[in-house]
């Protein structure tokens, strides 16, 4: 028997021998050149973590409280599409190794199975666990987007995360080269079903990039929801200033995976300038990259409250499903664990600034 990964790094190794190469690829690929795709990952590698010794602080607790949940430790499933490409179970299973790890599971709009089966999911797994965040695009037809919001606020959804670097679909060219533009048939986005003729599901509709989306319609989101509004790729410091001033109650530091617009920095470099543009008044999440517990820290020395991992989370699925993901967690549990360990600090609100160098020599 093959022995199990030993890092996030190894489970997509395995994860590309098991995919289709084109599923492989959609999950992989990024915009453009992907050059900022690899910048991501990069620019944690540039960032060094200056131990310090003889602290005494024992086992670190790793648990954080975010919006009012209390987590087991900072991090949350980023919102990715299409799991049942990578395991029959699909968005049910990640929910449940979420659910059963303490983390949050932020799930996509563009999911292959519903808000309801994922939330009620997560609560059979474990009714006290974080509840789900839902991830949202907002739609040119507003009545329909106002439908979605009500799906998640009745399956129990915690809080809307809002995807704002939707103005226009980025050019990803190994989906192209592979001609892969639709799901299989029997698979669809489940949260864009119209409402069906009695019994029978209603077709479901495709997401809409949309050019004309505006802070105008985060406050119309506001006006229809009390729900707290993350809103999910901010890399300008004034985009940041204008987010608190229009009521979103965290942001997440992101480029969308280098999926969207090509040659953006690392969200791991736009974060300290996002930070102090906030200036605590909200939490601030980063999304991005994160691929050891040491990530975790240095993100936290930059002033994160926690991060959010989503292509690991996709491998594992592929790799071994539900218990794939769950030892993907403990992966980074162990890591973060013994990095906060050997940065002598006690919990992740110890981390501090001076804990990171920048290093000359990435490789």
């Amino acid at each position: 028997m093959p022995m199990p990964p030993l890092s996030l790094r190894g489970l997509e190794d395995e994860a590309r021998r098991r995919l289709p190469p084109e599923v492989y690829d959609f999950y992989a690929g990024g915009a453009d050149d992907e050059i900022t795709l690899r910048a991501n990952e990069a620019a944690f590698a540039r960032i060094g973590l200056l131990p310090r010794v003889l602290r005494g602080c024992g086992r670190p607790d790793l648990g954080v409280s975010l919006l009012g949940c209390r987590l087991s430790m900072p991090v949350l499933v980023a919102p990715t599409a299409f799991h049942r490409l990578a395991d029959p179970d699909g968005e049910r299973a990640v929910a449940r190794a979420c659910a059963q790890a303490g983390v949050i599971m932020i799930a996509a709009m563009a999911s292959t199975i519903a808000i309801e089966e994922v939330a009620a999911a997560a609560r059979a797994a474990a009714p006290d666990a974080p509840r789900p965040w839902f991830q949202l695009y907002i739609q040119p037809d507003l009545e329909f987007t106002a439908r979605i919001v009500e799906r998640a606020q009745a399956a129990g959804c915690a809080a809307l995360v809002v995807s704002a670097d939707s103005a226009a679909f980025g050019r990803r060219e190994r989906d192209l080269r592979n001609g892969f533009v639709d799901l299989p048939a029997g698979l669809c986005c489940e949260n864009l079903r119209e409402p069906g003729a009695g019994a029978a599901p209603g077709r479901a509709r495709p997401i809409v990039f949309w050019p004309e989306l505006s802070w105008s319609h985060l406050a119309w989101l506001r006006s229809i929801t009390a729900l707290p509004i993350v809103l999910k790729g901010i890399a300008h410091p004034e985009d940041a200033r204008l987010a608190i001033e229009h009521g979103a109650s965290a942001l997440i530091v992101s480029n969308h995976g280098g999926r969207q617009l090509d040659t953006v920095p690392a969200s791991v470099e736009l974060l300290p300038a996002i930070v102090e543009a906030v200036g605590g008044r909200v939490p601030v999440l980063l999304d991005g990259g994160v691929r050891r517990g040491g990530d975790i820290v240095k993100a936290l020395a930059l002033g994160a409250c926690a991060v959010a991992v989503g292509r690991p989370v996709l491998w594992a699925l592929a790799v071994a499903g539900e218990q794939g993901v769950t030892d993907a967690l403990e992966l980074l549990r162990g890591e973060l664990a013994r990095a906060l360990t050997l940065c002598g600090c006690a919990s992740p609100v110890d981390v501090r600034r001076d804990l990171i160098r920048p290093r000359e020599d990435p490789c």
